[in-house]
């Protein structure tokens, strides 16, 4: 299981026209500056490999909570992403506090 995902009833089995639902509404909080959803692709085939979630924090004790997850066929990148987003938020977000779920091999 992926960290930060251990409550989460996904991926369920929701229908095409729910899913563009999905993507629409991440879509408009992206306009919004509302919500960050990104798609993570392998650098070499352009296949989707995960995806970065990065929202406000609705507990309020920190700016930012983040949540990503890569395919259960290519768990082996689930820390490298951490990793990468973890130094990005750093440096390029304007964050001083983010709740973002720690991977056991991400010290």
């Amino acid at each position: 299981m992926t960290p930060g995902w251990e409550t989460s009833s996904w991926p369920d089995d929701r229908s095409l026209v729910d899913n563009l639902r999905d993507l629409q509404a991440h879509a408009d909080d992206f306009e919004k500056r509302s919500g960050f959803t990104y798609t993570v692709l392998d650098p070499v085939t352009s296949d989707v490999i995960g995806c970065v979630y990065i929202y406000p924090d609705d507990s309020e004790q920190n700016d930012a909570r983040v949540h990503s997850w890569v395919r259960a066929s290519r768990p082996e990148l689930d820390v490298q992403l951490w990793r990468a987003v973890t130094a990005w938020l750093a440096d390029e977000w304007p964050f001083e506090r983010v709740a973002y779920a720690e991977r056991a091999d991400g010290a």
